[in-house]
């Protein structure tokens, strides 16, 4: 096929996965929780925000270094759910509204939220290669490869859209709310569509071979585990001489084996390290383990060798499942 037939194809399919994602209820499922979030962010308003915290103290403290515990003179208050709740606070406006951020980006869309994402879209492909969906019957005469990339870039593009709209949104919000518009925050959005396309083409390759929404559903989540598992222990590894010096050495064999699956398979933990990093989480509280703040803080954290090595995996798992799919018999 040419080019402008290749493009024709791939709008199509992605169309047709918006279509697929309005038929199924995940597209208004994903978006209530982003207008939850949403909602939220504008019911979020802040009164003198000027800090009352003395520079490097995560608390508030007296004179003697201890928790001021009498009147504050001025305190700053942070009110919720359009003055429902009503909490004091120990830091100014800014940093506030960077604590916000950091607890919808790292938790809310981060790692509990790309969990609950996998499951969501786990259904899109096996429904869309089954033998009696009609829209593989009329797109027989398309390379059975331009297929799978299609309706995975579609796949992809539905919940980049999504992230869009709860990143953007949130964002908006409070900076409507609150006056602070941090950018660093919409970072999140490339960073959360790159680990789900790397996890997400796992999924691909079970789809393909099983055609089971629940194969592809614990599969997933089974692989991101196995991720994020072999992750720490490569950082762990590097790091368990600082956190414990009596420590036995590994062996030659465990490290390389550390090294060989740490740079094969995507990095989730990584992916949360750079999450962290854009949003400051470790200025409010510590997200990360010990290990991950470690490995990071020694210099070893390559960020564009584990980006580009697990996009390189995921380019490699979706041409297996298209060598698969091409040999399949519909």
């Amino acid at each position: 096929m040419d080019l402008p037939g290749i493009l024709f194809v791939v709008r199509w399919l992605v169309r047709d996965t918006f279509r697929q994602a309005l038929a199924a209820r995940t597209f208004w499922l994903m978006l209530s929780v982003s207008a939850l979030c949403i909602v939220f962010c504008l019911s979020v308003h802040i009164e003198n925000g000027e800090s009352l915290r003395p520079p490097g103290e995560i608390e508030l403290f007296g004179g003697d270094k201890q928790p001021l515990t009498g009147p504050n003179p001025n305190p700053g208050h942070m009110t919720l759910g359009f003055g429902l709740a009503r909490l004091a606070l120990f830091r100014d406006a800014e940093a506030e509204v960077h604590l916000l951020q950091a607890l919808l980006g790292l938790w809310a869309a981060g790692t509990v939220g790309m969990l609950i994402v996998l499951v969501w879209t786990a259904g899109f492909l096996p429904a869309f290669l089954d033998p009696a969906s009609a829209t593989v019957l009329l797109a027989k005469p398309v390379p059975r490869w331009l297929l799978l990339a299609g309706k995975c870039v579609g796949v992809v593009a539905f919940v980049g859209f999504q992230e869009v709209v709860f990143f953007g949104g949130t964002w908006f919000a409070l900076g409507v709310r609150t006056g602070v518009w941090s950018r660093a925050y919409l970072l999140c959005i490339p960073l959360l569509m790159l680990h789900f396309a790397t996890i997400y083409s796992f999924s691909v390759l079970l789809a393909v071979c099983t055609r089971s929404s629940v194969a592809c559903i614990f599969g997933s989540i089974a692989f991101w585990f196995v991720c994020f598992g072999m992750n720490y222990g490569h950082h762990a590894i590097a790091a368990l001489p600082y956190l414990d010096p009596n420590v036995a050495p590994f062996s030659t064999r465990t490290t390389a084996m550390a090294n060989a699956g740490y740079w094969l398979l995507p990095k989730p933990g990584d992916q949360l390290i750079l999450l962290d990093e854009a949003l400051h989480g470790d200025a409010d509280f510590d997200v990360l383990p010990p290990v991950f703040r470690i490995f990071r803080a020694k210099g070893n954290f390559q960020p564009r060798l584990s980006c580009m090595s697990s996009l390189l995996f995921a380019v490699l798992l979706l041409g297996l499942s298209a060598g698969q799919l091409r040999k399949t018999d519909y």
